[in-house]
């Protein structure tokens, strides 16, 4: 391993400078574009509802892989191992429930706010907690997004840390509020390009400087770190197979499931189809994605295998290991580095530019609009102010971070921590008909409540080193020994920074099991990827008890129908009892109630086509509000055409837009 540092030079700023430009310039060409759009508020903030779903496919993929993610996962491999590849396991349940459950409700609705579901089947109270909620987590969430890889740049090259603060604010909040929607997701598109460019360019460099992928692996052998027969049931045990598959599953399905900043991408897809096949689209570029960053992992075990930079001082936090080796292996590589923290900086901007236009969406529509009358041309300018706002408040919080460091790494584990719980609301009011008002709202709190009491007591009450899963360490290579033992393990206990990664590794010393702990501290040591299942296991339980002690059983035949999505109908559970599948759906048979209701369809636009996914015809236009009549079989429930309609002569299908 080399020991010398590079600097970054002046093409590496001008290669950073012409991704943060060109992504200006996106927002930019969509403001000028759209400037005299007819779409008002939903043009803003959900693309006109007319997005394909490539583009939105990749943006979703860059959910998964944030500038978190990029420092956290190798920094994952480089300490604890290989175990961290299951959660991929979760990705193949969390897309079809995703895909079966929450897209069509939220189609079959034609909402802007995922929240605004909440008010419909419940009320307003649990609607705007659930907002308010949402908000505070998103803004520090945010915040930390964009502080945390500044900071790990900053201490490991000569990037000024506010620089990297201001700019990544300061360039995200200026295309969102000009570009809105639109602007943010084929930003996504570009940023994605640059951001898979950088992590290949890396993953190349540092594996031929280690004398190829043999070299790394049995460097990674030697090391331990390959490990994938982990099938523990132990909770307390920080990474195993259902650690991972299961209880990060749960914090990916909050995340795709009901966050309104992937809400919003689904919505602004032409159809339902298209939203779905965006996010199965996503998910295998995420996927790609994922493994490469994975090896970039194993790579950076191999560079570092006889010297860890963190024992010899060379970095004081995991997070910052990967732009340390980076700053090496391209030190004699003009321009190279310039290009791994643009794509850094590009998985920074993805996150950034599509929370704040979630806050402000979710803001402009559960907060404003319903108690503001103004015209569809006010609310777009105050949809931009939001932005403007949200913006502001997030750079404002990164800011905060620097000097708060219990209150960073609590709000790092809070997507955990709340997003848990909103699962478990949603999912009570779409698949429990006799679920009300009083199991929603107890079970949001509760919901809360216990993890963050676990995660509390975890702070507290230090992580064993049996469970953490630590590997060993070495400093024999080192030029310069050490005074410590050449070798070394780390320690078992760790702030996890986000949903996928670490993003603030900070060792202590290690914390063996020792006489006089509590029992109690045995919950505390439950591992951090299963706090989103306690809060959803929670919130779901005490949500079905209270409403059944408050009478929500009786209630259950007055829920309208389209909104409880018939889970047990599904193919998978036909062999479920009809008499429980009828329960499940508010106590009616939808083979009773008709597949085809008949409505009136008057003269058509001949240039204009049925979405299926709308839930009313007219609010496509496409039925004028008088003319002769002519007879089509519509469900109004998921606005879709169920059976086979003609038109002109022409057949259609249930599954087929319908192109006049």
């Amino acid at each position: 391993m080399d020991d010398d540092l590079g600097v970054f030079g002046w093409q590496d700023y001008l290669v950073f400078a012409a991704m943060l430009v060109l992504s200006a310039a996106i927002g930019i060409y969509y403001a000028i574009k759209d400037r005299k759009a007819k779409e008002g508020v939903q043009g803003y903030l959900l693309a006109a509802r007319q997005m394909n779903f490539l583009p939105v496919s990749v943006s979703i993929s860059l959910s998964f892989i944030s500038a978190v993610t990029i420092l956290g996962v190798p920094a994952e491999i480089y300490f604890y191992g290989s175990m961290y590849i299951w959660f991929l396991a979760a990705v193949v349940w969390v897309g079809p429930v995703v895909t079966e459950i929450f897209i069509p409700a939220f189609y079959r609705l034609g909402v802007t706010s995922a929240f605004e579901y909440l008010e419909m089947r419940f009320n307003r109270t649990i609607r705007l907690i659930s907002t308010f909620v949402f908000i505070v987590q998103n803004v520090m969430y945010i915040g930390i997004m964009i502080y945390a890889p500044a900071l790990a740049l900053s201490q490991v090259t000569n990037f000024n840390l506010w620089v990297a603060v201001a700019t990544i604010g300061i360039v995200c909040t200026f295309y969102t509020t000009l570009g809105g929607l639109k602007a943010v997701i084929w930003t996504d598109v570009f940023q994605g390009i640059v951001l898979l460019i950088g992590m290949i360019v890396t993953l190349a460099v540092s594996v031929n400087s280690v004398g190829g992928i043999t070299k790394v692996w049995e460097a990674n052998q030697r090391g331990g770190r390959i490990e994938f027969d982990n099938f523990s049931f132990d909770p307390r045990q920080r990474t195993t197979f259902w650690s991972m598959g299961v209880g990060l599953g749960f914090l990916w399905l909050s995340v795709f499931g009901i966050s309104q900043s992937q809400v919003q991408r689904y919505l602004c897809c032409k159809t339902e189809n298209e939203a779905k096949k965006g996010l199965l689209m996503g998910f295998l570029i995420a996927i790609v994605c994922f493994i490469v960053i994975l090896l970039d992992g194993f790579a950076l075990y191999a560079y570092f295998e006889g010297c860890d930079p963190l024992i010899t001082r060379q970095i004081s936090a995991g997070d910052q290991i990967l732009p340390l080796m980076v700053m090496k292996i391209f030190k004699n590589q003009p321009g190279l580095p310039g290009l791994f923290v643009a794509g850094l900086f590009a998985g920074c901007l993805s996150t950034v530019s599509s929370g704040i236009n979630a806050l402000a969406c979710v803001a402009v529509k559960d907060f404003v609009q319903p108690f503001c009358g103004c015209s569809p041309r006010v609310m777009t300018f105050v949809s931009k102010g939001m932005v403007f706002l949200f913006g502001v408040l997030c750079i404002g919080f990164a800011i905060l971070s620097s000097v708060l460091g219990g209150v960073l790494q609590a709000s790092l584990t809070a997507l955990g921590l709340v997003g848990g719980p909103l699962l478990g609301v949603f999912s009570l009011g779409m698949t429990f008909p006799c679920a009300n008002s009083w199991g929603a709202g107890f079970g949001l709190i509760l919901g809360m409540a216990l993890p963050t009491w676990i995660y509390i007591g975890s702070t507290l009450y230090k992580l064993p080193v049996q469970y953490s899963g630590a590997k060993s360490l070495s400093i024999s290579d080192c030029t310069v020994m050490s005074s410590n033992t050449t070798n070394a393990t780390l320690s078992g206990t760790t702030t996890f920074a986000s949903t996928t990664s670490l993003a603030s590794w900070n060792p202590t010393t290690q914390s063996p099991v020792t006489e006089g702990t509590p029992a109690i501290a045995e919950l505390y040591y439950v591992s951090y990827a299963y706090y989103a299942a306690i809060g959803f296991g929670t919130c779901f339980i005490v949500g079905l008890l209270v409403s059944f002690l408050t009478r929500g059983y009786q209630q259950r035949k007055s829920v309208d129908p389209k909104l409880i999505t018939p889970l047990f109908d599904h193919k998978f559970f036909r062999c479920l009892p009809k008499s429980f599948r009828k329960w499940m759906w508010c106590g009616l048979d939808r083979e009773e109630m008709g597949q085809g209701s008949k409505i009136t369809v008057v003269s058509f636009k001949h240039t204009e086509a049925y979405v299926g996914s709308e839930a009313s015809l007219r609010d496509k236009s496409v039925i004028p509000e008088e003319g002769p009549p002519s007879y089509y079989n519509y469900n109004g429930t998921d606005g879709a055409f169920q059976q086979d309609v003609t038109y002109n002569n022409e057949a259609f299908t249930g599954d087929d837009d319908l192109k006049l």
